[in-house]
């Protein structure tokens, strides 16, 4: 895949860009601190260094500690940052609807001075020294955790482009840290040997049909192959022990600039351990970087605040 489809989609999301306050100054590093940063926002938004990173946390006004309370972390795509994202996204007002705590972190720059995350061999860690990007996530949920009144049975992710992948990446490496996952237009890995989720995650895969960045039918990335979007369900499905053959449920109207009700959708629940669940949402004729709609935030909401661990 040519450098040139990431930097695309990283001008349209910029575009949609929202500036947070609060922003403090950051170097990059692949090793979180295991201290607590001190300066996370009690309410409000706020960003703060966490492990040598910028992360901007949003707490909703409804935030009690004596409850605990879901808690978001959104990923960004290749060449793109923590900020752009967001504006693409708009969760920060669902947060406030929902009651969720929200991070969004900056991953770490590659020698080319471009923001990714070391998700999967195709994606997006180009060059050395490749930063070891599964063990900081880890760390900022838990710094979250001891930061928040965090309920640890629902914990969420969600990426686009290559934070997807990164999305796919957490929960195989940390499954038992993760409720469920969003990934848009970004895939697991090809080999399936590099993924053995300790226990079942729930999993949103969107796709664009004619994403023209990472291919609906798979391809590769610098030579490094990426499975399709069928095959990361099917993955999937095997990973949560999903038996049945899914059903289709009513299509969404997510994307602006395309015909209404242009989502199909497809979910996976019979068989599938612990409770968790499979869907898989194509955008018909999507591209990389669709023009979501108002209803894009609140849909994807919905699937994660649905899924929770069950009590151990």
């Amino acid at each position: 895949m040519a450098r040139y489809g990431w930097h695309n989609a990283r001008v349209l999301i910029a575009a949609a860009a929202v500036m947070v306050t609060l922003a403090c100054s950051s170097a990059e590093s692949g090793r979180a601190s295991s201290a607590v940063p001190s300066a996370l926002p009690a309410g409000g938004t706020g960003t703060v260094e966490i492990g040598g990173r910028q992360v901007t946390v949003h707490v909703p006004h409804s935030y009690d500690p004596a409850r605990p309370a879901p808690l978001v972390v959104a990923l960004h795509g290749y060449t793109s940052n923590a900020n752009e994202l967001e504006g693409y996204l708009r969760l920060t007002p669902e947060s406030d609807r929902r009651g969720f705590v929200y991070a969004y972190p900056d991953g770490s720059t590659d020698d080319r001075g471009d923001r990714l995350w070391n998700a999967t061999d195709a994606c997006c860690a180009f060059s050395d020294p490749k930063p070891d990007d599964s063990r900081y996530l880890s760390e900022l949920l838990t710094t979250m955790q001891s930061s928040y009144r965090i309920d640890r049975a629902r914990v969420y992710l969600i990426g686009h482009s290559n934070g997807g992948f990164m999305t796919f990446r957490m929960a195989c490496d940390h499954a038992d840290q993760i409720a469920a996952i969003v990934s848009l237009n970004g895939a697991t890995w090809n080999d399936t040997a590099r993924c053995r989720p300790s226990e079942p995650v729930s999993v949103l895969a969107i796709h664009s049909s004619t994403d023209e960045t990472v291919a609906f039918d798979g391809g590769d990335i610098n030579g490094v192959a990426y499975p399709s979007a069928a095959t990361t369900v099917t993955q999937w499905l095997g990973y949560d022990r999903c038996t049945g053959a899914g059903r289709d449920a009513p299509r969404l109207d997510l994307v602006t600039d395309l015909p209404a009700a242009e989502t199909a959708v497809r979910t996976y629940v019979q068989g599938c351990a612990d409770g968790s669940t499979v869907q898989s949402w194509t955008i018909n004729g999507g591209t990389h970087v669709p023009q979501l709609g108002p209803a894009f935030a609140p849909a994807v909401t919905d699937f994660m605040l649905s899924r929770s661990k069950p009590t151990r």
